[in-house]
């Protein structure tokens, strides 16, 4: 049974009226200049505030503002693009700001005024889902939907139900995370009615759980671990991006929740004392071999940098296991500036110098009889009912595998990010973990303190 008083923790994350205030002020701003813009130039556009702001679904210190410029459907893409734009950069003149350019369908626009993050986007001004051109078009959409849904009691729980996915590490659609979007977490709650209901419907979610608030009956269309209809687009699952590890790590941490006697501090970060010291004398206890190498990182978004760097280390840990090297665990860690960290700890990195070659099953006889022509009868012997033979090792040593790997001759042996591969081969070095950033080693020694407490 949960019993717990959430007055003093939405007093902690909710935004200030003074906070709120602000926001509406910067939006207000740019929303007055864009649509001013729009109608001195004769451009067919529409001024949209949109996301967590418009929802008013926004932690406190979160709340960037999300402006849409939504042109008509059959404007072409590339005047969508142009006008775009160039009204986000008429904007930052106007302001005195800086834009960034970012891409996803299209270009857009991201800049900060007044202490607030904005983003500035271009979409199509569409209906229904079945209108789509963009990715983004959808938007507009979801904010219009949650803000006819969603009640004014409700909008705290989707805080409470942001913020406990924050502190356990499951919240956040970016790769990065690979966890919970917010517009995921607005519709949990509208379909289990508050933040409790929610985790204690979770603890029993299977892999495939389906969630369908218009009742559509297109869940069976997918495979994925978390299945929620988007009611905007009866052909899209809200939680296509949720991995299946953060879905397994939501529902554990909600039946730690249930059963702590600790509630209030899952809604806080943990109290970390790191000294480099102890941390590195904990790896020293566990008498693990640690293999760490880092290497710079080209400018590329961070939505494309860390799946590139998430399948390049998964990658090199099934070489070096397929080599019977034995990885008892392997991460990455990057400043998403300059460089990353791959850090593998080994159960085992040196073995000995010869390996069993298995071949056919002794039945196949065509099998057998090429396979011995090719190592020699004399060498060939049975284990179990395969033929085999005794061969000695490329490597003993798993250092050396990898360096032999990270070269141009022999870096396809491993499927590296396509964007990485030049700028491994070379920039990596070897590095003491003592080189490797603290908070990251505390995670990697310590990966569930986040899930309880």
């Amino acid at each position: 049974m949960i019993t717990m008083d959430y007055e003093a923790i939405l007093k902690d994350i909710k935004p200030t009226e003074s906070e709120k205030e602000h926001i509406d002020s910067v939006s207000y701003k740019i929303m007055k200049f864009l649509q001013n813009a729009c109608d001195e130039k004769g451009i067919d556009a529409t001024i949209n505030l949109v996301g967590s702001v418009a929802k008013n679904t926004a932690l406190k210190g979160k709340s960037d503002i999300d402006i849409f410029i939504a042109f008509p459907l059959d404007t072409d893409k590339k005047d969508l693009k142009r006008h775009g734009l160039d009204l986000a950069h008429e904007c930052c003149v106007e302001f005195g700001i800086t834009p960034q350019h970012h891409y996803a369908s299209h270009p857009y626009v991201t800049t900060f005024l007044e202490g607030c993050e904005v983003d500035i986007v271009p979409c199509y001004a569409i209906e229904d889902g079945d209108q789509l051109k963009s990715a983004v078009d959808r938007t507009i959409l979801h904010t219009r939907y949650i803000k006819g849904k969603l009640s004014e009691n409700q909008q705290d729980e989707v805080l409470l139900l942001k913020r406990f996915m924050a502190m356990t590490g499951t919240y956040g659609s970016e790769f990065k995370v690979g966890g919970f979007a917010g517009y995921l977490c607005e519709l949990l709650i509208l379909h289990y009615d508050d933040f409790e209901k929610t985790l204690k419907a979770a603890i029993n979610w299977k892999f495939g759980h389906e969630i369908d608030i218009e009742e559509y009956g297109t869940a069976g269309d997918f495979k994925d671990p978390l299945i929620v209809i988007d009611p905007t687009d009866k052909k899209r699952n809200v939680g296509a991006a949720l991995r299946l590890d953060k879905m397994a790590e939501f529902i554990q941490s909600a039946r730690n929740y249930i059963f702590s006697d600790n509630k209030k501090d899952y809604f806080y970060p943990l109290n970390k004392d790191l000294n480099k010291e102890d941390v590195l004398k904990e790896f020293e206890t566990r008498n693990s071999d640690l293999i760490a190498f880092k290497f710079k990182i080209p400018d590329i978004p961070l939505d494309t940098l860390h799946p590139q760097l998430r399948k390049t280390c998964q990658a090199l840990e099934r070489k070096l296991n397929s080599e019977e090297f034995n990885v008892f665990k392997a991460d990455y860690w990057s400043d998403e500036i300059d460089y990353c960290v791959i850090i593998l700890e080994m159960a085992s990195s040196n073995l000995n110098n010869v390996k069993v070659n298995v071949g056919p099953k002794v039945f196949i006889t065509q099998a057998c009889e090429n396979f011995a022509a090719k190592y020699g009868r004399e060498n060939c012997y049975i284990q179990d009912d395969f033929l085999v033979h005794m061969q000695k090792r490329e490597f003993v040593n798993a250092v050396d595998m990898i360096r032999y790997i990270l070269t141009n001759e022999h870096i396809g042996l491993i499927k590296v990010g396509k964007n990485l591969k030049k700028s491994i081969i070379n920039t990596y070095e070897f590095i003491d973990i003592d080189e490797v950033d603290l908070e990251f080693l505390d995670d990697f020694l310590n990966p569930g303190q986040y899930i309880s407490r």
